[in-house]
C-alpha cells in the first residue's frame, strides 16, 4: 500500500505545485485583465455594428458632397466626349463625301475607328462604369 501511495502523494504535490504559480499570477497582478476578459479593452465589438461603425451626419453629408462631384465632373465628361464624336462624325462625313466607290482613304478608317472608341467610352460612363 505504502507504494502506492508515495507515487500518488508525489504527483500530486506536483501538480499542485504547477497550478499554484498560474493561480497566484491571475490574482496578484491588478494590472491583469480578470479571467475572461478582453484584452485589449478596446477590441471589444471588432466586426459587431455598433456605434462606431455607423456614420454621423457630417459624414453622410460629406459622401453625398463626393458622390455629387463626381458626377458633376462625369457629366462634364461626357459633354466633352459627345462634342468630340459629333465633330469626328462631321469630319468621317466630310471624308466619305470627298471619297468615291472605289477609294476609301486610311485618314476614314481611322476617323471610323476613332469614333467606335470614343463611342464606347461614352456609352460605359453613361452606364457609370467608369
Amino acid at each position: 500500500m505504502s507504494r502506492l501511495l508515495i507515487p500518488l502523494l508525489f504527483a500530486s504535490l506536483f501538480f499542485a505545485g504547477w497550478s499554484a504559480p498560474a493561480q497566484s499570477q491571475t490574482t496578484d497582478d491588478p494590472s491583469a485583465p480578470a479571467t475572461g476578459a478582453q484584452y485589449p479593452p478596446y477590441s471589444r465589438g471588432i466586426g459587431v455594428p455598433g456605434e462606431r461603425d455607423t456614420p454621423s451626419e457630417a459624414e453622410r453629408k460629406m459622401e453625398r458632397d463626393r458622390e455629387k462631384k463626381l458626377n458633376q465632373e462625369r457629366q462634364a465628361q461626357l459633354k466633352r466626349d459627345t462634342d468630340k464624336l459629333f465633330q469626328l462624325a462631321t469630319q468621317l462625313k466630310q471624308a466619305v463625301e470627298k471619297s468615291n466607290e472605289n477609294t476609301l482613304s486610311l485618314d476614314v478608317i481611322k476617323k471610323a475607328g476613332e469614333i467606335e472608341k470614343l463611342a464606347k467610352s461614352v456609352r460605359e460612363k453613361m452606364r457609370g462604369e467608369n
